[in-house]
């Protein structure tokens, strides 16, 4: 550090803090180590009776810790997202609009090895608000070498974005539930208050919604009515099991579609389907939709609102943080449920 007369001092990095003092009623840091000195920073200064002040010495070669904090989090930055700082270091980033969170993590990984940096996320595929932060970078030190920042952005442009945010794309959504006891009236058809109200909050549209016995041909011909209707998501629910009359699995390929996984290791959820009808995804919904406030219909529904297509390996990644612990008061997505996997 330096000492240097005040009135030189714009532009400069303040070496320690400040404190101001009124008597009786405060005493705190008025300005803060590692503040840049404004124009306007000079009076309060001079009140404070400071005619000169220690400053420090960047050298060529080192950036302060907000000039690197700020470069870090644009590296990271992708579609939708906006920087809130820099303050002492730190960055935030937050959500400008609703939808899903996609998060790059082998590669942040390798970000958070270089040293004297860190950069702290959501977890990867969390649905997010506008306004809500997602991610914060935090350098360690006042002042760090260049070297270090052009490390992590090199990281970062070979997997650009690490950090981005999807938006979800509202469905036209066609419905067939299957099951004779549904359909004979024996049993009430509750899929508006488990399913439906779910994709609604999404903003979909439900344009149809058919009850067909557990009769291959009959739910095979409801699907393709749904394709007619103009449908680009398509929902079954019922029959998912592995009980003989449980048919809807073939319902489903005899409409064309092709099963890309049928089983996942998420509990409750394990017999959930998913499958392709051309660009149609279709989601086969297992009983338990209809009991569990929670299940991995809805770890799945924002992945495939916002035009993901998941694959077997991250559905088998899954399983770690895929059972559910049925709490007595369910706080998700603000728990570990389903946050292991994708």
């Amino acid at each position: 550090m330096k000492k240097i007369k005040i009135k030189n001092a714009v532009g400069l990095v303040l070496g320690h803090d400040i404190t101001r003092i009124v008597p009786g009623s405060f005493k705190g840091v008025a300005f803060k180590k590692g503040h840049v000195i404004r124009p306007e920073d000079i009076p309060a200064l001079l009140d404070l009776g400071k005619e000169s002040i220690f400053v420090l010495d960047i050298p060529p070669g080192t950036l302060h810790e907000n000039d690197a904090a700020e470069r870090l989090a644009r590296a990271l930055i992708g579609e939708h997202l906006a920087l809130k700082g820099p303050a002492e270091g730190k960055i935030n980033l937050h959500a400008e609009i609703k939808g899903l969170l996609k998060i790059k993590v082998p590669a942040l990984n390798r970000v958070n090895l270089v040293p004297q940096i860190i950069v702290s996320t959501l977890h990867n595929h969390s649905v997010v608000q506008p306004g809500d932060p997602v991610a914060g970078t935090r350098i360690i030190p006042l002042t760090i070498a260049e070297k270090s920042i052009v490390r992590a952005e090199t990281i970062c442009a070979r997997n650009r974005p690490i950090i981005t945010l999807r938006p979800f794309l509202p469905k036209k959504v066609g419905v067939v539930v299957t099951g004779s006891e549904v359909y004979t009236g024996r049993v009430k058809n509750g899929f508006d208050r488990w399913v439906g109200d779910k994709l609604i909050a999404y903003g979909c549209q439900i344009l149809e919604q058919k009850t067909v016995p557990d009769k291959v041909e009959r739910i095979s011909g409801a699907i393709r009515e749904m394709v007619t209707r103009g449908c680009d998501l398509i929902v079954t629910t019922g029959g998912m099991s592995i009980d003989p009359d449980d048919v809807t699995r073939k319902g489903i390929r005899r409409a064309g579609a092709k099963i890309i996984f049928y089983g996942t290791p998420v509990l409750p959820g394990a017999m959930f389907l998913y499958a392709r009808l051309g660009e149609i995804p279709l989601l086969g919904l297992p009983a338990c939709v209809f009991y569990h406030q929670v299940t991995l219909f809805d770890l799945m529904l924002p992945v495939i609102l916002a035009g993901e297509k998941p694959t077997r390996q991250e559905i088998a990644a899954l399983g770690h943080g895929g059972f559910c612990r049925n709490c007595p008061e369910c706080r998700f997505p603000v728990c570990p449920f389903g946050k292991g996997g994708f």
